[in-house]
């Protein structure tokens, strides 16, 4: 096991609270109506404003993740010159600025825009200046809801699909053939900015600082116990895009959501695999797993809804 049983439970916990923060936040997004089309009623699931502005619409989604999928690469281009020219303060503002948004998106959605600012602002820049375990996890439970709200007026269960299948090959190559998933997740430690999951632990259990774990006046060894940004917001993605599949057709928006954890067990259970047959100071690539983990999901929704 690549993480002792405690460390494992408590990353696996955290990947599963940010699965339900967020098909909590996008089921209190959207809003269900009913359109007459041709004479006929059918229901519309309707994306109402975010604090960013409007939302677009989108009219054929099923080609939608080609420029999600180039936005990563784009993205990820960019890191990797952060990376080679070690431009420690530029990650950090890039960083801080994508978590601010993110973070105003997802509490825009509970509370009033002048709330949500200064709520993503203070959590945001205390993330950044005074990180520890307790405030860096805690935000990111709620960045990836914000970024489902984003993203999902771009997509439908089937350009989801392509993409996590896509991002999977991707994660694969990024791990073990060119290992520069490697070098940004080396990198975001030195800078004590992760994006995803980070628990430092020594080998009596979790440190609290991000930054030094300090024992009798002695800087004591650590180790990260990490899950990439993207191991969190692809299967969010894909469940909201399930989760407005389900209400398109005709359920009712708590049974969709209460459906919708039928695909955060088996992704769950995907991550505690991985974690189980990992090996100490090697690195894999999550995305595979988890996206089974998310087709059998769907496949345990298509299951229920014939007893339903």
């Amino acid at each position: 096991m690549k993480h002792t049983p405690k460390v494992t439970t408590i990353l696996v916990t955290l990947f599963v609270l940010a699965q339900i923060v967020g098909i909590l936040t996008v089921g209190k997004y959207i809003s269900p109506a009913i359109e007459v089309q041709d004479g006929v009623e059918v229901v519309v699931i309707e994306h109402g404003d975010t604090v960013l502005g409007p939302q677009p619409e989108v009219e054929d989604k099923s080609l939608s993740f080609i420029p999600i999928l180039i936005g990563v690469l784009i993205g990820t281009s960019i890191f990797l010159l952060f990376v080679r020219f070690s431009l420690f303060k530029m990650t950090k503002a890039w960083f801080f600025f994508a978590t601010f948004i993110t973070l105003y998106v997802s509490f825009g959605i509970y509370v009033i825009r002048y709330v949500a600012l200064a709520l993503a602002f203070i959590l945001a820049l205390w993330k950044f200046l005074k990180p520890n375990t307790y405030v860096h996890n805690i935000v990111e439970l709620f960045i990836y809801s914000g970024i489902a709200i984003i993203l999902l007026p771009y997509l439908n269960i089937l350009s989801i699909s392509i993409l996590l299948f896509l991002i999977s090959l991707y994660d694969m190559y990024a791990v073990w053939k060119s290992k520069h998933m490697v070098k940004m997740a080396k990198f975001q430690a030195k800078t004590n900015v992760f994006a995803g999951l980070m628990i430092k632990y020594d080998n009596k259990g979790v440190v609290k600082s991000l930054v030094k774990a300090k024992k009798k006046g002695k800087v004591s060894k650590t180790r990260n116990a990490i899950l990439g940004g993207g191991d969190i917001a692809f299967p969010l993605l894909f469940t909201s895009a399930v989760l407005e599949g389900l209400i398109l057709g005709g359920h009712s928006k708590i049974l969709s959501m209460a459906l919708c954890l039928l695909i955060t067990l088996p992704t769950s259970l995907a991550l505690i695999w991985l974690f189980m047959v990992s090996e100490k100071g090697k690195f894999y690539p999550a995305m595979p797993p988890v996206t089974m983990g998310c087709f059998i999901g769907y496949g345990l929704i298509q299951g229920a809804l014939f007893f339903i």
